[in-house]
């Protein structure tokens, strides 16, 4: 610990000679290398605290590093009748908390069987694409088709890919909400626009086109829900619309019960 001290010391005394020299970029460099030896010096000392034989294999902070591991199990969506039950259970029996806990678990489960039907029902192949289902997701946050995400991707090689997400993201949320109640729009250049009002099959529609993402298509279905495609290396605007138009956007909207 009296080297740390030592060389401490030795740094501050350069700091003062920074302040009033005018040699400030040697100054600087020999600063630097002050610093440098105070933090290594530093660590040196935690790890012969906290590794006695002198063993640095966890990275010189003390903490073993993971090696590996089993990872989660996928775990069964909430059985539905099950939860009903105990709901039922813990509200003749006063405990409300319970009840509120085990009625929410139960619409989780029907949220999650409703969203694996919906990917179900999606087309295997949509415009020379094919559906990956390893990339099925189905996420319910919360309960009453709050933040329910249904998620599957279409793949055409080398590069086209196509990611559907249908349910209530929130992350385009705000903008859906900008651009289906205006007539806003972003011109990229003195011609281009990136982001404009459409309709596929009827339904209000935003498209926005990006270098870096791609083509975004969004489908306001009503109240809350959404269907975002997300589109990249398409070929143009008309290759999107043409993709979206071959899913059945009206048996959505009716599986997830909006008006």
């Amino acid at each position: 610990m009296r080297n740390i001290f030592k060389t401490t010391s030795i740094f501050c005394a350069l700091v003062l000679l920074l302040c009033v020299s005018p040699k400030a970029q040697l100054l600087k460099k020999i600063k630097d290398k002050a610093n440098q030896a105070v933090d290594k010096a530093f660590d040196k000392k935690v790890n012969e605290t906290t590794q006695p034989n002198g063993d640095n294999s966890n990275g010189g902070n003390g903490k073993v590093s993971n090696k590996g591991g089993a990872g989660l199990k996928n775990s069964s969506p909430p059985d539905v009748m099950a939860q009903i039950a105990d709901a039922e259970k813990a509200h003749n029996a006063g405990n409300f908390n319970d009840a509120r806990y085990s009625v929410q678990q139960a619409l989780m489960g029907v949220e999650i069987q409703l969203g694996r039907e919906i990917l179900k029902s999606l087309p295997s192949t949509v415009n020379g694409m094919d559906k990956d289902t390893a990339a099925n997701i189905v996420m319910s946050n919360n309960w009453g088709w709050n933040n329910l995400t249904i998620q599957t991707v279409y793949n055409q090689k080398p590069e086209k890919q196509m990611t559907i997400t249908i349910g209530n993201n929130s992350m385009y949320s705000g903008l859906a909400n900008i651009y289906f109640g205006n007539t806003a729009y972003v011109q990229a250049n003195d011609k281009d626009q990136n982001v404009k009002q459409t309709k596929v099959k009827g339904y209000k529609a935003v498209i926005q086109y990006s270098d870096n993402k791609g083509y975004t298509l969004l489908v306001s279905l009503g109240q809350t829900a959404l269907i975002v495609w997300e589109c990249v290396n398409f070929k143009d605007e008309d290759d999107v619309m043409k993709t979206a138009s071959e899913f059945d956007i009206d048996g959505i909207k009716k599986m997830m019960g909006e008006q």
